[in-house]
């Protein structure tokens, strides 16, 4: 059951969110600023910043807690999962967690559409993937006197990163007509030929 304090919380972190997309989606991300989106949210910039420690955490979210739940999915996959299906099953719960589908594409507009974000956005998936390479590795196993090679862990978790990221972005160009998972499934092909 969730708290008064906590639904209050949830309401403002809406209405923020609400007014910066819009903001951003009316006069583009980098002519917005903190202040008018405070202004026309109703709080001051100091709440705002409670709420988000950065404007880039307007669109980007907060992407260590997003990426511990997606290394959390990858290693609670059971045993026999495959590398790769594992981390598909990781994807699958992130792109849902923090927004509902229609939101998850305007943010991922923005940020496949503002070079400031989208490199915010790279850096900070870099970071995942340091924190997958070990999960996957583990994963992969192999002889007990050969384990799974560091290069061979990175590769897959840098390929499935590719193709969720090229996925997304045509899914965005799309305005969301095109399945996403399906797109995620046909990028992977491709690269696994």
């Amino acid at each position: 059951m969730t708290t008064l304090w906590e639904r209050s919380r949830q309401a403002a972190v809406q209405v923020i969110l609400d007014t910066a997309v819009r903001l951003f989606a009316e006069q583009g991300y980098e002519q917005t600023t903190i202040a008018q989106i405070a202004r026309e949210a109703g709080i001051s910039q100091r709440s705002l910043f409670r709420y988000f420690g950065t404007k880039e955490d307007l669109v980007c979210g907060d992407q260590e807690a997003l990426g511990e739940l997606l290394r959390r999915t990858v290693e609670q996959q059971p045993a026999e999962t495959s590398a790769w299906d594992a981390l598909r099953a990781g994807f699958e719960v992130i792109l849902t967690a923090n927004h509902p589908p229609e939101r998850t594409l305007e943010l991922s507009r923005l940020i496949f559409g503002t070079p400031s974000l989208r490199a915010r956005y790279v850096e900070k998936r870099l970071h995942w993937q340091a924190e997958l390479a070990p999960v996957i590795r583990a994963r992969l196993g192999g002889d007990p006197g050969r384990p799974a090679s560091d290069a061979q862990a990175k590769a897959i978790v840098a390929t499935v990163f590719a193709c969720v990221d090229t996925a997304t972005e045509l899914w965005a160009a799309h305005d969301g007509r095109l399945d996403l998972a399906d797109l995620y499934d046909e990028c992977l092909a491709a690269v696994r030929g």
